[in-house]
C-alpha cells in the first residue's frame, strides 16, 4: 500500500474564457502522506479552492498526473470518479452543502444507501452522535444552527470510512467560538480515523495547528509541497 495519501505531479490546469485558456495550476508536485494534515494558504485566486477539486475528482486536470489513495484518477469515467469520491474521499465546504428537504439523520445516510448499506441509517446515528448531535436527528437544516448544520457535514464526510478528508475554509460561516470548536472536532476525528486532511484556510494560525502548510500563489506550490 502507497504511503501517500496524495500525489500529484506536474498538474496544470486550464480553463477557457472568453479571452482565452486561462492557467488556473501551473505545474503543481504535491504529496500528502497518509494520516497527516496540511493546510493549504495563499491569497484569493491563487487556485487553492482548485486544487482540492482536483484531488476529489471533480475538475480534470490539463496535463500531469494525480493519485489518489494509491489509484490514478486521471483516465476515470465520471460514474467511477463518483464511485471512487463516495468510498475514499469526504469533502467539507463552507457552505455545507446539505439537502434541505432532509433530516441530519438522512442527509448522513443517503452516501451510505447509495452504497447498498442495509444498516446506513445506524451508521449515520453512530456518525452523528460522535459529533454531539444525537439529539438533532430528525431536525431538518433549516432548523439547525450553522455549526449544527458543519457538524452534520462532517458527520456525512467521515460516515463512508474516508481516509482522505478535503475542507474548504470549513469554519468561514461560522463566527470565532462556534469555528473554534468546528476546527477542534475535525482534528480530534481526523485523528481517530487516521485520515488524511488538506484544510484550505486564511487563518495562518489554524494553519500551524496542521503537520505541515503548503503555500499556493500564482497557481503555484511554492513552499511546503512535500513531507
Amino acid at each position: 500500500m502507497t504511503r501517500f495519501a496524495v500525489e500529484l505531479s506536474h498538474v496544470t490546469l486550464s480553463l477557457p474564457s472568453r479571452a482565452g485558456p486561462v492557467e488556473i495550476l501551473k505545474g503543481v508536485d504535491l504529496r500528502v502522506k497518509a494520516g497527516e494534515a496540511v493546510g493549504i494558504v495563499g491569497p484569493s485566486g491563487s487556485g487553492k479552492t482548485s486544487l482540492l477539486m482536483l484531488i476529489a475528482g471533480l475538475e480534470r486536470a490539463t496535463s500531469g498526473s494525480i493519485a489518489v489513495a494509491g489509484t490514478a484518477i486521471g483516465g476515470s469515467s465520471e460514474d467511477a470518479l463518483a464511485t471512487f469520491r463516495r468510498d475514499n474521499i469526504g469533502i467539507i465546504f463552507q457552505s455545507f452543502h446539505l439537502i434541505p428537504t432532509m433530516t441530519a439523520l438522512e442527509n448522513v445516510a443517503v452516501p451510505l444507501e447509495f452504497r447498498g448499506l442495509a444498516n446506513a441509517m445506524q451508521i449515520a446515528e453512530e456518525k452523528l452522535q460522535r459529533v454531539g448531535l444525537s439529539h438533532r436527528l430528525s431536525h431538518y437544516p433549516g432548523q439547525l444552527s450553522g455549526g449544527e448544520q458543519q457538524r452534520v457535514a462532517i458527520a456525512r464526510a467521515l460516515a463512508s470510512g474516508a481516509k482522505i478528508l478535503l475542507a474548504d475554509e470549513p469554519t468561514g460561516n461560522l463566527d470565532q467560538d462556534t469555528g473554534q470548536q468546528i476546527i477542534k472536532l475535525l482534528f480530534e476525528l481526523k485523528q481517530q480515523h487516521g485520515a488524511a486532511l488538506l484544510l484550505i484556510t486564511h487563518d495562518r494560525a489554524l494553519a500551524e495547528r496542521c503537520d505541515r502548510i503548503a503555500e499556493v500563489c500564482d497557481g503555484r506550490i511554492i513552499s511546503g509541497n512535500a513531507p
